[in-house]
Protein backbone atom coordinates (compact mmCIF):
# COMPACT_ATOMS: atom_id res chain seq x y z
CA UNK A 1 0.00 0.00 0.00
CA UNK A 2 1.02 3.21 0.72
CA UNK A 3 3.68 4.41 3.32
CA UNK A 4 3.95 7.87 4.92
CA UNK A 5 6.76 9.69 7.00
CA UNK A 6 6.05 12.32 8.96
CA UNK A 7 9.17 14.30 10.00
CA UNK A 8 9.35 18.04 11.40
CA UNK A 9 7.94 17.74 14.95
CA UNK A 10 9.21 18.98 17.94
CA UNK A 11 9.31 21.78 21.25
CA UNK A 12 8.86 25.27 19.81
CA UNK A 13 7.14 28.53 21.67
CA UNK A 14 4.52 30.05 21.40
CA UNK A 15 4.54 32.05 18.38
CA UNK A 16 7.41 30.13 16.65
CA UNK A 17 7.24 28.22 13.81
CA UNK A 18 7.54 24.69 12.51
CA UNK A 19 7.27 23.07 9.21
CA UNK A 20 6.35 19.42 9.21
CA UNK A 21 6.83 17.22 6.47
CA UNK A 22 5.28 14.25 5.19
CA UNK A 23 6.66 11.79 2.27
CA UNK A 24 4.74 8.97 0.28
CA UNK A 25 5.63 5.64 -0.85
CA UNK A 26 5.06 2.58 -2.44
CA UNK A 27 1.62 2.71 -4.70
CA UNK A 28 1.07 6.42 -4.90
CA UNK A 29 -0.62 6.73 -8.21
CA UNK A 30 -3.71 5.91 -5.82
CA UNK A 31 -2.78 8.96 -4.08
CA UNK A 32 -5.37 12.16 -4.49
CA UNK A 33 -5.95 14.34 -1.35
CA UNK A 34 -2.92 14.91 1.24
CA UNK A 35 -3.20 16.18 4.44
CA UNK A 36 -2.66 16.51 8.35
CA UNK A 37 -4.73 15.81 11.09
CA UNK A 38 -3.90 15.99 14.84
CA UNK A 39 -4.90 14.70 18.07
CA UNK A 40 -4.48 16.15 21.64
CA UNK A 41 -4.90 14.00 24.92
CA UNK A 42 -8.34 13.32 25.71
CA UNK A 43 -9.47 14.35 22.36
CA UNK A 44 -10.76 13.50 18.76
CA UNK A 45 -8.75 13.66 15.78
CA UNK A 46 -9.31 16.07 14.12
CA UNK A 47 -8.47 17.49 10.56
CA UNK A 48 -5.80 20.77 10.64
CA UNK A 49 -5.37 21.37 6.77
CA UNK A 50 -5.46 19.34 3.23
CA UNK A 51 -4.47 19.49 -0.44
CA UNK A 52 -5.73 17.62 -3.32
CA UNK A 53 -2.88 16.87 -6.47
CA UNK A 54 -4.86 19.99 -8.02
CA UNK A 55 -4.40 22.35 -5.45
CA UNK A 56 -7.34 22.08 -3.57
CA UNK A 57 -7.54 23.09 -0.01
CA UNK A 58 -8.80 22.96 2.76
CA UNK A 59 -8.45 24.26 6.52
CA UNK A 60 -9.53 24.02 10.58
CA UNK A 61 -10.52 27.20 11.27
CA UNK A 62 -8.16 27.23 14.16
CA UNK A 63 -5.45 27.57 11.92
CA UNK A 64 -6.55 29.94 8.93
CA UNK A 65 -4.33 32.52 8.56
CA UNK A 66 -1.27 31.00 10.51
CA UNK A 67 -0.83 27.16 8.76
CA UNK A 68 -0.31 26.32 5.14
CA UNK A 69 -0.16 23.71 3.29
CA UNK A 70 1.53 22.51 0.22
CA UNK A 71 2.54 19.92 -1.73
CA UNK A 72 5.77 18.63 -4.36
CA UNK A 73 3.38 16.85 -6.22
CA UNK A 74 6.49 15.20 -8.16
CA UNK A 75 8.50 14.63 -5.14
CA UNK A 76 4.76 12.79 -3.58
CA UNK A 77 5.10 15.46 -0.28
CA UNK A 78 3.14 17.40 1.47
CA UNK A 79 4.27 20.11 3.58
CA UNK A 80 2.42 21.96 6.70
CA UNK A 81 4.17 25.37 7.43
CA UNK A 82 3.11 26.41 10.90
CA UNK A 83 3.26 29.94 11.93
CA UNK A 84 2.28 31.51 15.23
CA UNK A 85 1.92 28.68 17.18
CA UNK A 86 -0.27 28.74 20.14
CA UNK A 87 -0.03 26.22 22.97
CA UNK A 88 -3.83 24.68 22.08
CA UNK A 89 -1.80 23.38 18.78
CA UNK A 90 0.13 20.94 21.16
CA UNK A 91 -0.90 17.23 19.64
CA UNK A 92 0.04 14.86 17.69
CA UNK A 93 0.07 14.96 13.83
CA UNK A 94 -1.14 12.78 11.64
CA UNK A 95 -0.26 12.38 8.15
CA UNK A 96 -3.04 11.39 6.03
CA UNK A 97 -3.46 9.93 2.12
CA UNK A 98 -6.22 8.56 -0.03
CA UNK A 99 -7.90 8.39 -3.52
CA UNK A 100 -10.84 10.85 -2.33
CA UNK A 101 -10.78 14.55 -1.34
CA UNK A 102 -9.73 17.10 0.94
CA UNK A 103 -12.65 17.03 2.94
CA UNK A 104 -12.60 12.95 3.86
CA UNK A 105 -10.37 10.86 5.58
CA UNK A 106 -8.10 8.94 3.62
CA UNK A 107 -6.92 5.26 4.09
CA UNK A 108 -3.24 5.71 4.58
CA UNK A 109 -1.62 7.25 7.87
CA UNK A 110 1.74 8.16 9.14
CA UNK A 111 3.29 7.24 12.17
CA UNK A 112 2.64 10.69 14.17
CA UNK A 113 4.91 13.43 14.85
CA UNK A 114 5.17 15.29 18.54
CA UNK A 115 3.95 18.89 18.20
CA UNK A 116 4.41 21.41 21.50
CA UNK A 117 3.92 24.30 21.71
CA UNK A 118 5.12 25.75 25.48
CA UNK A 119 6.98 28.26 27.44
Amino acid sequence: QVQLVESGGGLVQPGGSLRLSCAASGRIFSINGMGWYRQAPGKQRELVAAITSGGSTNYADSVKGRFTISRDNAKNTVYLQMNSLKPEDTAVYYCNAGRGGVRVAGDYWGQGTQVTVSS
